[in-house]
């Protein structure tokens, strides 16, 4: 269920690329090295934080929102050089299946409480294993608050299981961390997988989806666009994947956890 409909364009700006792993999208079991970036796409992959002021060069609420989404895999992250930068949210990778949290999840969510950045949570999703059990374990790890995010299901592999399994299960995540937090999740995937085995099945949802080398999404409507798997970002120690939310980041806090 998209918020907005305009097209965005990707940020373009100087800058130098290289090589590690990257976060969103990957699951913890089957991490990839991404090839080298050409010198055309580390310019458009980066953000640099203006020149220095007296004070902080928060993101303007009236612009488009960009973002950034984070695991172990960026290494150490200064956030307030992040906000600096000009980004006005970032989603983290909170936990994986039932077991698995990412061992930087607290410590990056409680910096980035103290900053203008609006935080999200994600759930790496395991068709194979117990959704209504993953959705209990991603709400003991990321307790979202008023103010943040609404949560995050990252759905991008079957892990063998049938498609209808693979919905019935992210329904019931889905069904439960809404109950729980009162937003409604954001459902990550690609678009070949959504093709494949999503179909429209979880339209109902807001859509996040990772495409690259690409003016805009091919899937028409969306609330966020993962744009690139190779950003720098000032603050960040390794590449980082970049995303823009539909809309001005005015718009984007008006979606963030209500009172309860």
């Amino acid at each position: 269920m998209p918020f907005v409909r305009s097209k965005l364009a990707s940020v373009v700006l100087l800058a130098v690329a290289l090589p590690a792993v990257l976060a969103c999208g990957r699951g913890d079991e089957a991490a990839s090295v991404p090839s080298r970036a050409t010198s055309a796409e580390a310019a458009r992959d980066t953000v640099r934080a203006p020149a220095r002021t007296d004070a902080p060069a928060a993101a303007d609420e009236r612009l488009p929102a960009r973002g950034i989404d984070v695991s172990h895999y960026q290494g150490r992250v200064d956030w307030r050089a992040v906000e600096e930068a000009g980004i006005g949210f970032a989603f983290l990778k909170a936990t994986e299946g039932v077991t698995f949290t990412d061992p930087t999840f607290r410590a990056h969510w409680a910096a980035l409480g103290e900053t203008r950045i609006l935080r999200g949570a994600y759930h790496r999703f395991r068709a194979g294993r117990d959704a209504a059990a993953q959705a209990e374990h991603f709400l003991a790890v990321a307790r979202l608050g008023e103010g943040d995010l609404p949560a995050v299901l990252d759905v991008e592999t079957t892990d063998g299981v049938s498609d209808a399994r693979l919905i019935r299960g992210a329904r019931t995540w889905l069904e439960a961390v809404e109950r729980r937090t009162g937003a409604r999740p954001i459902v990550y995937t690609r678009p070949g997988f959504r093709r494949t085995h999503l179909g429209r099945a979880l339209d109902d949802y807001p859509l996040w989806i990772a495409e690259y080398n690409v003016d805009s999404p091919s899937t028409g409507t969306w609330s966020f666009w993962q744009h690139s798997q190779q950003g720098r970002v000032a603050g960040i120690q390794n590449i980082v994947d970049l995303d823009h939310f539909n809309g001005s980041l005015a718009e984007l806090r008006k979606l963030a956890v209500p009172t309860k």
